[in-house]
């Protein structure tokens, strides 16, 4: 089970953000989770959301950010992971001058049914 970066087409998500699916259950075959990139452009944020099922871990691979995680916010860069429990608010905020990029792993796999946007 293989995927390649380039033949990813991205798609936006009900929060906003511009997605690759690397890994997910509906295309490639595996079961319990899903691992897709996150780009956030520069000066954007996705809508404060959550999913009643999904836990979710995010790792900043490239760019700068403030991540709001229900009643907190912070600032977030390359090497930080956030992990983001079921049903709890969250949005993330470019606030620096090159793309937001982040890997997010969810388990179960992500689904548009399992977003709740706020």
């Amino acid at each position: 089970m293989r995927s390649h970066y380039a033949a990813i087409a991205p798609y936006r998500t009900r929060d906003g953000s511009e997605i690759r699916e690397l890994l997910h259950p509906a295309v490639h075959g595996n079961r319990n989770q899903s691992l897709a990139e996150a780009t956030v452009q520069p000066g954007q944020a996705t809508a404060l959301h959550r999913h009643r099922q999904t836990e979710e871990l995010y790792h900043i691979s490239a760019g700068h950010g403030v991540m709001q995680l229900g009643g907190e916010e912070f600032p977030i860069a390359p090497g930080d992971t956030v992990c983001i429990p079921p049903g709890t608010p969250h949005a993330v905020r470019n606030t620096g001058d090159e793309p937001l990029r982040i890997l997010c792993c969810c388990a179960p796999a992500y689904s548009h049914d399992d977003t709740e946007l706020l």
